[in-house]
Formats: structure tokens, sequence, C-alpha cells
């Protein structure tokens, strides 16, 4: 499983930004995937998950109600669409995928077996 994530850049505080993560694999819908975030001297954090039918949604306190995570199984593609951008969530987000075992969806990094590259997302205020 490949993932690329893209869409990040510079923003200001107030704005939005759509993140989406490509996933090259032969069955996506084989997969939970995941969003995390890592800023500058912190920890790798959760922000999102979707599950494999896209029918469940989990998020981060943080960013409830400003972020909206969806999926597309017939293009490879999950999405996260930022708004209501914060200073605070500055870091670089990262797209994940873990094989779906059971009715879990994980918000754990290391639950999550596949990972992409990461994109920046930079907020002024």
């Amino acid at each position: 499983v490949q993932l690329q994530a893209s869409g990040g850049g510079l923003v200001q505080a107030g704005g939005s930004l759509r993140l989406t993560c490509a996933a090259s694999v032969r069955t996506f819908s084989n997969y939970n995937m995941g969003w995390f975030r890592q800023a500058p001297g912190k920890e790798r954090e959760f922000v999102s998950a979707i599950s494999w039918s896209g029918g469940r949604t989990y998020y981060a306190d943080s960013v409830k109600g400003r972020f909206t995570v969806s999926r597309d199984n017939a293009k490879n593609t999950v999405f996260l669409q930022m708004n209501s951008l914060r200073p605070e969530d500055t870091a670089r987000y990262y797209c994940a995928a873990a094989r779906r075992l059971s009715l879990l969806v994980s918000t754990t990094p290391s639950d999550y077996t596949y990972w992409g590259q990461g994109t920046l997302v930079t907020v002024s205020s």
C-alpha cells in the first residue's frame, strides 16, 4: 500500500484547506483510514479516522465541528476538509491505512501499518 497526501499549504486563520490522500492498493475498501498530524517538537497525534465503508467517522476533540473526513472507494481516495483553521492546526498532516480486521477503527498511530509522506499545513495568525 502506498499513500500520497497532498493539499497542504499556507493559509490565514479562519481559512480552509482540503487534504487529499490517494492510495495505491488493490482493494481500498479493505482499509480503515486515518489522518494524523505532527507539529515541530510534538508527538504525532490523532486528527480523524474513517471506517472502510465511510459509514463511521471519528474526530479529535480539537477539530470536531471544523474538520470533515470522507472517502471515495471507487477512486481510492480519502479527504480531510479543514475549515476555520487556527494557528494551532499548523503541522505536517499524514494519512495512514489500517487493514480492517474487526469493527474497531483505531485512533492510535501504532495501529496503522501504512503511512504517506505527509503534507505541510501552516496557518498564520
